[in-house]
């Protein structure tokens, strides 16, 4: 089993939602964050002044899936969140050793 997080933009979690229910994806965690990469922020004016806004609101979405989806979900959100525009973000794989549902103790792939 594989954890897939991606760091999207916020207006682009309906479509990726939508794509990663195409494909078969029961459950997600979703988090509203805030970050930077080589977007650096960007500086606005308000009344007169200008400032800078270092961390930009992002969309955190977590998803714990099976070997053999990993490649299809992270075509999913990949497509799905491209705009091709600085700032579409990243998409992160990493291996999970366990997964333990706690209300009935259900272990590996049955706990997801």
């Amino acid at each position: 089993m594989n954890k897939i997080e991606a760091i999207i933009k916020p207006f682009k979690l309906d479509e990726v939602k939508g794509a990663l229910q195409k494909i078969g994806v029961q459950g997600m965690t979703v988090s509203e964050v805030k970050g930077f990469g080589r977007q650096k922020g960007h500086t606005e004016l308000y009344r007169g002044a200008e400032y800078v806004v270092d961390f930009l609101p992002k969309i955190k979405l977590e998803v714990v899936v099976s070997q053999e989806q990993v490649e299809a979900v992270v075509e999913a959100m990949a497509s799905a969140a491209r705009t091709e525009r600085i700032g579409d973000g990243k998409i992160f794989v990493t291996p999970l050793e366990e997964v333990i549902r706690i209300r009935t103790g259900e272990r590996g792939p049955d706990a997801v």
